[in-house]
């Protein structure tokens, strides 16, 4: 589960979602766990410290768990759910809400037509009720929607479907709609399940021996199976045969599948470059997705939109897909350091593709305590007097990340070094690089910093300067770039032309 954390506090930061944009600071520093959905991103269900549940949006079909179908502009309380410790929630396209609890239960409310929230019946449910039929005696700790049907995985592994089921996204081998919790079984019997998924109108289910099985429509090749008929019972996808899958997550019409590797795998629809293979043709059998030998710990989709991120072990962020209306055909690095943030921004609509939870302990991953180090005196052991600034750093980490470092830092044991040939902004660019492998500047220093990356042969940072300086330029500004790159090699000049010619 991804966990988003302010530098100074355990706050879960919620600010990149306009639903919660009225709460005042007070509320949004209570907050722990929170999710956003509809049909655009105008309803949200959150989680405080003292475990209260709030709700608060459009409400359509009941969705918000109130009682009612009256909208909400302030968040009103969902007494039912409060003190019940929300592991896992997820929602449909009616939409429906589903959650499960610490305790293993299983509540749903929101959009019934076609018996999604299993409890028999079609009507649609304006407070939450425990889902019993047959999972009355199971601890669920996880729960997946599709755009009308649920599936949960309970702590034996194993997986219970229910609702919408046109495809045999139900896995029961029909295409009669299930109105109450049933356990899919066939193939999966006697199997242990491990993580799930819901593409509108399929499911995938990945085994605890890294096998990975899908069910429902078929048309755009979903499923992985090599071909584009439904399938109304589990099938395994034989063309990751002796891959290891970890996870899957599951968008409008394609999945993502991580390894246990690192390698990101990608199949179904692709009009939109989801599947990050540089084209836009659909494929029916995963395909190798180019990360650029980076190792993935993370792949991210929802099945309300067509795009696809991955997050990489060092933090880094990469998106593709249909991002803001464009369609970008390649993993493309932000600077974001969370994959919710990309679906905040980029997806349509932008909803969150799971709980976004905060650990109560503050934990960082290791990207984010280099980065939250970077130019702090308290720890440094070196610091660069640059324009009559200083910028403090620790000497292991410049040696480990650099071999300009490596060799000069062995020779000299000062505690500051002077810097004339660069600017402090950007002298200190490249240092903040070298603790999170971002760049953050306008063009125009971009070039300063490209420089710079000659000089210390750094090839990567090199790429990353090119790659801004491209995109940031305008017709606006193109003759003051063009005259700050004329010192500079002839590889920023082509980039010009390029320009130009376009």
């Amino acid at each position: 589960m991804v966990v988003c954390v302010t530098s100074q506090s355990s706050m879960l930061d919620v600010g990149k979602w306009p639903v919660f944009a009225l709460l005042p600071p007070e509320d949004l520093q209570l907050i722990r766990q929170a999710c956003v959905f509809g049909s655009a991103a105008n309803e949200a269900i959150y989680v405080t410290v003292n475990d209260e549940v709030f709700a608060l949006g459009t409400n359509c079909s009941g969705c918000l768990g109130l009682g009612d179908t009256q909208s909400s502009i302030e968040p009103r309380r969902i007494d039912i759910l409060c003190g019940k410790k929300i592991v896992s929630l997820s929602y449909g396209t009616g939409p429906h809400v589903v959650i499960a609890t610490a305790d293993g239960e299983v509540y749903s409310w929101g959009h019934n037509g076609y018996s999604q929230l299993g409890n028999g019946t079609t009507n649609h449910g304006l407070t939450p009720a425990l889902v019993s039929t047959n999972l009355i005696s199971k601890k669920v700790k996880e729960v997946a929607c599709g755009s009308h049907h649920t599936i949960a995985l309970t702590t034996e592994g194993e997986v219970y479907a229910w609702g919408y089921n046109n495809s045999g996204q139900v896995g029961s081998g029909s295409t009669a709609n299930q109105p109450t919790p049933r356990r899919v079984s066939s193939c999966l019997q006697n199997k242990v399940v491990v993580n799930i998924a819901c593409g509108q109108l399929c499911s995938m289910a990945v085994l605890d021996n890294g096998e990975t099985y899908g069910w429902g429509y078929n048309c755009n090749g979903q499923l992985g199976l090599g071909n584009n008929g439904n399938q109304q019972t589990p099938c395994r996808i034989a063309a990751l045969q002796g891959i290891n899958i970890i996870q899957v997550a599951c968008g409008y019409a394609h999945t993502l599948a991580l390894t246990d590797e690192g390698f990101v795998y990608s199949w179904g629809a692709n009009s939109y470059g989801q599947l990050g293979t540089g084209n836009k043709s659909n494929q029916a059998v995963p395909t190798l997705i180019n990360m650029d030998k980076e190792r993935m710990v993370e792949v991210a989709a929802c099945h309300t939109s067509h795009t696809s991120v991955a997050k990489t072990q060092s933090g880094q962020v990469l998106m593709w897909g249909q991002c803001r209306g464009q369609a970008v055909a390649y993993p493309h690095l932000t600077h974001f350091t969370s994959t919710d943030d990309v679906f905040a921004c980029f997806a349509t609509p932008a909803v969150t593709w799971h709980l976004l939870s905060v650990d109560g302990d503050d934990y960082l991953t290791v990207a984010q305590s280099l980065k939250r180090e970077f130019d702090s005196p308290e720890i440094s052991d070196l610091r660069f007097l640059v324009d009559g600034k200083c910028i403090h750093v620790h000497k292991a980490l410049l040696k480990i990340r650099c071999e300009h470092f490596r060799a000069l830092l062995n020779e000299t044991d000062e505690e500051t070094i002077e810097i004339h040939q660069f600017s402090f902004l950007v002298y200190r660019a490249f240092l903040e690089y070298l603790y999170t492998d971002t760049i953050n500047l306008p063009p125009e220093d971009a070039i300063g910093l490209l420089d710079l990356s000659t000089y210390y042969r750094e090839s990567r940072l090199k790429r990353l300067c090119q790659e801004t300086i491209k995109r940031g330029i305008t017709e606006e500004n193109a003759i003051t770039l063009l005259s700050a790159a004329v010192k500079y090699e002839a590889q920023v000049r082509m980039i010009f032309c390029d320009f130009y010619c376009n």
